[in-house]
C-alpha cells in the first residue's frame, strides 16, 4: 500500500465534486463528537467525509456522498480528533527506523511530526539527512524533516564528529522538497548571539528558503540575549523548563515547545505559563524531545504528553490544540495538518471513554485506517540501509585498560578536580570541583568515593582521540561499565565506568557490534546492537524495546537508578549544553560569561 499525499490544488475538483455529492467519498465517519481544535469546541453527532487523502466534507450528515464503494465509519458517538503532531522530535532517539517509529506511533494517535535528524547527521552529514527523508515518504505519517544546524554542535574545535553542515548544505537540502521544512534545533546560540558566520549563514539559507528555524537557547530567560537570538529569525524553542521560560518566548513572538520526554520532565512546571498566569496558549505546543522505544511501549508517544498536560490543569481541548492545530501553525501548515476541516489531509483519529484518558481506538493516515485498538492494519515497506552506514564504528586500535587511566601531574598527593554532576530529569550538568586523591601519578576514581570514571573515543575517523574525566551521580554500587555510540551529537565512543578493565571491554563490545550500548558487570555483558549508523536498531520494534528495557534493568541492577539512565547519559558529550561535558578533545564548559570553552581537568591553583 501506498500513502500519497496530493498537494491541496490538484485535489480541489474532486473535493468539491464529493462535498456537493456528485462524486462518491472513499471513507466517512458517521455520528461522533468533533474535537474542533479551530474554535476549541466539542461538536456533537458530526461527521466527516474524506476523498482519497483529504477532507471533503465536515458536517452533520454525510449521507449525500455515500456510494457502493463507500468505506463507512460510524463513530459511535466516540470522539474525532485530528492526529496527534510531534513538534520536536529526533527518530534516532528511540533506536528506531523511521519505519519502525511509524509502526509505533501511529496506533497511538500519532500522525505527523517534525523530525530533526541531526543525530545521523553527525555521522555521515547530508548523506544520513537525505536517507531517512527517503525513508519516510514510505511512511503514512505527514512526516517533514529539519535540516541540522549543528554539525559539530559546538565547532570543529571542541568535538571531531563524522561529517560537518553549514550554509550551502543547508541550502542544498531545501532543494530537496516542500516536506524538508526548516532548520533544526540551533545549539549553538553563542555563535548566533555573537555572530558566528555558519551560524547566521545556516539562518539565513533557511528564510532564504521560506523555511522555518528552530531554536535551542539555555541560558536563563532572563538573560538579556534572549532577544538577539530571536532577532536572528528563530521562531521557536524547546529548551523551556520554567513558566517564565515559556513567558519570555512567547512575548517575543516565538512558539514555546514544552517536552515530555523519557528523561526530561519539563511539562508540569512549563505549562503553568497557561494555567497559572494566565498566558494564551496558541504559541503553545507539546513535544516529545524524545521517547524510547520501551517508553513508547509503555507509555505512549503523544498521547501520553497531551494526557499528562491535562492532568496538569490544562483543559482537554486546549491539550490537544498543543499537540495539532498549534504544531502546524508554527511551521506554516495549518492549511494541510493539524485540524479536521474541509481541505485539509484527513489525519484523524477516534478515541474512547473520557476526551481526557486520550485512549485512541483507530488511526486514519492520509484518508486510510491504518490502526485499530492499537494494532497496525497495513504492512508497511522495508527500507534498506546502505553498507556504509552499517559499518560505521572506525577505532584505530582495540581499547585497553590502559586507555582509561587518567595520569596527573604529580607523584602523590590530591589534586583539585573538575567533575561533571549529573542531574536526573535535566539535560544540564553542574560543574564540581573535588578533591582526588593521587596514587604512583594516577588520579584514583571510583575506589569509594562514589564517582565514575567517563570518556570519550572518536569513532569516525580513526583519529585516535580520546579524553577522560570524572562524573558523580551514576550509583553504580559494584563494578560495572556502560559503553555507547549514542553520545550526542558527535556520537563517539561514549564510556562510563568505575573499573577500567569493564570499561574497555564495553568499549570493545560496541565497537565489535558495529554501533550499540553495552553494560557489563559481574552478571555479564548486556548488548543492545545498534548497527545502524551507530544510533539505531535493524530490529522490529518490539525487539528494540525489550532490548532498551534490558539496558534499563542492568544499570538499574548495577546501581543506576536514573529515570531512563540511558537517555540521561548518553547527553554527557553534547558541547553545547551547560554546564559541563566531555568530547574527544576534553572537557567543554559553557557558561553565559565565557561561551563555550575547553577547560583543563585539574585545577591547579586548588590542588595540594
Amino acid at each position: 500500500m501506498t500513502f500519497k499525499r496530493k498537494p491541496l490544488a490538484d485535489c480541489v475538483p474532486e473535493l468539491v465534486a464529493t462535498a456537493r455529492g456528485d462524486q462518491p467519498a472513499t471513507l466517512v465517519i458517521t455520528g461522533g463528537k468533533l474535537v474542533n481544535v479551530c474554535s476549541g469546541e466539542i461538536l456533537a453527532g458530526m461527521s466527516v467525509g474524506i476523498q482519497g487523502g483529504r477532507i471533503a466534507y465536515v458536517g452533520k450528515d454525510v449521507s449525500h456522498m455515500i456510494g457502493a464503494g463507500t468505506q463507512v465509519i460510524d463513530a459511535g458517538g466516540k470522539y474525532i480528533a485530528p492526529g496527534l503532531l510531534d513538534g520536536h522530535c529526533h527518530i534516532e532517539s528511540t533506536q528506531l527506523t523511521v519505519t519502525e517509529f511509524a509502526r509505533a506511533v501511529l496506533p497511538l494517535g500519532t500522525t505527523g511530526g517534525f523530525f530533526d535528524a541531526h543525530e545521523i547527521a553527525n555521522v555521515f552529514g547530508l548523506k544520513g539527512i537525505k536517507l531517512m527523508l527517503d525513508e519516510m515518504r514510505g511512511t503514512p505519517l505527514a512526516a517533514y524533516m529539519q535540516v541540522a544546524s549543528c554539525v559539530p554542535s559546538a565547532g570543529a574545535e571542541f568535538e571531531t564528529t563524522g561529517a560537518s553542515i553549514g550554509p550551502a548544505e543547508v541550502a542544498e537540502a531545501y532543494t530537496w522538497g516542500e516536506d524538508v521544512i526548516g532548520l533544526g534545533e540551533v545549539m549553538n546560540f553563542p555563535g548566533v548571539v555573537y555572530g558566528d558566520e555558519k551560524m547566521l549563514g545556516e539562518i539565513q539559507a533557511t528564510l532564504r528558503a521560506g523555511r522555518y528555524a528552530d531554536g535551542h537557547f539555555t541560558w536563563p530567560s532572563s538573560d538579556w540575549r534572549l532577544p538577539v537570538y530571536a532577532a536572528a529569525g528563530v521562531t521557536g524553542d524547546h529548551e523551556c523548563v520554567t513558566a517564565e521560560d515559556v513567558i519570555e518566548r512567547v512575548r517575543l513572538g516565538m512558539y514555546a515547545k514544552m517536552r515530555r520526554g523519557s528523561a526530561w520532565h519539563d511539562v508540569a512546571k512549563t505549562i503553568t505559563a497557561h494555567t497559572e498566569h494566565g498566558l494564551d496558549s496558541r504559541r503553545m505546543m507539546l513535544v516529545t524531545d524524545d521517547r524510547s522505544s520501551e517508553s513508547l511501549r509503555d507509555e505512549g508517544h503523544m498521547d501520553f504528553v497531551v494526557r499528562h498536560a491535562i492532568s496538569q490543569g490544562v483543559k482537554p481541548v486546549t491539550a490537544f490544540q498543543m499537540a495539532t492545530i498549534n504544531t502546524a501553525e508554527r511551521f506554516g501548515l495549518s492549511r494541510d495538518i493539524g485540524s479536521i476541516t474541509p481541505g485539509s489531509c484527513a489525519d484523524i483519529i477516534l478515541l474512547d471513554g473520557n476526551l481526557a484518558d486520550v485512549n485512541v481506538v483507530l488511526t486514519i493516515a492520509a484518508g486510510a485506517v491504518v490502526a485499530e485498538n492499537g494494532v497496525m492494519t497495513v504492512a508497511l515497506p522495508s527500507f534498506q540501509y546502505p553498507a556504509e552506514v552499517l559499518a560505521s564504528v572506525h577505532l584505530p586500535s582495540r581499547p585497553t585498560a590502559e586507555d582509561f587511566v587518567i595520569p596527573a601531574p604529580i607523584v602523590s598527593g590530591s589534586l583539585a578536580t573538575r567533575v561533571i554532576k549529573v542531574l536526573e530529569n535535566h539535560v544540564e550538568t553542574i560543574e564540581l570541583i573535588v578533591n582526588l586523591p593521587v596514587i604512583e601519578s594516577r588520579l584514583q576514581v571510583g575506589a569509594g568515593n562514589g564517582l565514575c570514571k567517563i570518556a570519550v573515543l572518536e569513532r569516525h575517523k580513526g583519529t585516535g582521540n580520546k579524553s577522560v574525566g570524572v562524573v558523580e551521580g551514576i550509583g553504580f554500587h559494584e563494578p560495572a561499565a556502560i559503553a555507547m555510540t549514542v553520545a550526542h551529537d558527535s556520537h563517539n565512543v561514549l564510556v562510563i565506568g568505575n573499573d577500567d578493565e569493564l570499561m574497555a571491554q564495553a568499549a570493545n563490545a560496541v565497537a565489535d557490534a558495529q554501533g550499540g550500548v553495552a553494560v557489563i558487570t559481574a552478571n555479564g555483558v548486556t548488548l543492545f546492537p545498534l548497527i545502524i549508523a551507530g544510533l539505531m536498531s535493524a530490529e522490529p520494534f518490539e525487539i528494540v524495546a525489550a532490548q532498551s528495557a534490558a539496558i534499563s534493568k542492568a544499570l538499574y541492577d548495577a546501581g543506576c537508578t536514573l529515570n531512563y539512565a540511558f537517555m540521561t547519559l548518553s547527553l554527557l558529550a553534547l558541547a553545547v549544553i551547560p554546564t559541563l561535558r566531555l568530547s574527544d578533545k576534553g572537557l567543554v564548559r559553557i557558561s553565559p560569561e565565557e561561551g563555550i570553552q575547553l577547560v583543563p581537568l585539574f585545577c591547579e591553583e586548588l590542588s595540594s
